[in-house]
């Protein structure tokens, strides 16, 4: 195979969505070759026609609009703060996090009013900028690379504007969030309109990135499924149907010659938590396992 004809998918260097991003991918059956460490800019996969290019966060959109890769896995936030258009392929459900305005403890807050006229930092400024255009005010927007959360005690802003995942960094410098802009998680890319290689065509690029595709939400899918089994007597089996969340219908097998009680195979869609449990015992189910599922293929 010709070294163009493989896909090419740009992921954070180093950060919070790397790891992740390789963690999926691991599940996904994707084999890249990183033992010689994280420095090489290309990894390639074993066996997938498809490579590794690890990069900034912030030039991911750019390297996939421009055509140097035909995926990216990247925050939303930088997706909302650029210019280029995309189309996500899928929400990977991690990394997730939000842009909110936070202002300093001791000051009251009524409303997003209270910020006209006053000075907000923030390494997000279009995103704060169409955030004031919506709500029809003005401020002055102060632009940060990084430590944005200090702009207050520096006395160089009277609010901040910035990215929050547990909301510890801004309790720690004093702040406290008002109003949240925008929720973020990662998501994969491509480019609206994907350029062509001289060797390959756009329905042969599509055909592998739909395999990746149904590997990503096969992985994904059974992250949020759990596979169930219990025993009970079969006169509660619509009950325990009703009870379980998300189940479709479930495989139900006689116990004994008599058919007054069944086994019960399924899986659930959604989380299975002790009260889940607790109601399915009060119905009269019984040697109940709930297992972790490693992939759905729907």
């Amino acid at each position: 195979m010709r070294e163009n004809e493989r896909l090419r998918i740009a992921i954070q260097k180093s950060g919070r969505l790397s790891e992740r991003s390789l963690s999926l991918f691991k599940k996904c059956g994707l084999d890249f070759d990183l033992e010689s460490g994280k420095d090489r800019l290309f990894h390639q996969c074993l066996d997938f026609p498809i490579d590794l290019m690890l990069v900034r966060d912030d030039d991911i959109p750019k390297y996939v609009a421009d055509g140097i890769c035909d995926l990216g896995v990247v925050g939303e936030n930088v997706l909302a703060e650029g210019p280029s258009e995309f189309q996500v392929l899928h929400r990977l459900g991690f990394g997730q996090c939000r842009l909110s305005l936070a202002v300093p403890e001791g000051r009251e807050f009524k409303g997003v009013r209270d910020l006209a006229g006053k000075r907000i930092a923030t390494s997000y400024p279009s995103c704060l900028k169409k955030y004031l255009t919506r709500h029809e005010m003005d401020a002055h927007i102060v632009i940060l690379s990084g430590s944005v959360e200090i702009a207050p005690k520096l006395g160089i802003a009277d609010a901040v504007c910035d990215l929050v995942s547990t909301g510890g960094t801004l309790k720690s410098n004093g702040l406290k969030e008002v109003d949240t802009l925008f929720e973020s998680q990662a998501v994969l890319i491509r480019a609206s309109s994907m350029a062509a290689t001289p060797f390959r065509t756009d329905f042969e690029k599509n055909k592998d990135i739909n395999r990746l595709l149904q590997r990503i939400k096969g992985v994904l899918q059974a992250a949020q499924s759990k596979y169930i089994m219990m025993n009970a007597p079969s006169e509660a089996l619509s009950q325990i149907c009703k009870i379980i969340p998300g189940m479709e219908e479930p495989s139900v097998m006689p116990l004994g010659l008599d058919g007054r009680r069944v086994a019960i195979h399924a899986v659930a869609r959604e989380a299975i938590f002790w009260e889940t449990i607790e109601r399915l015992k009060e119905v009269g189910a019984s040697s109940i396992l709930v297992l972790p599922i490693e992939k759905v293929i729907s």
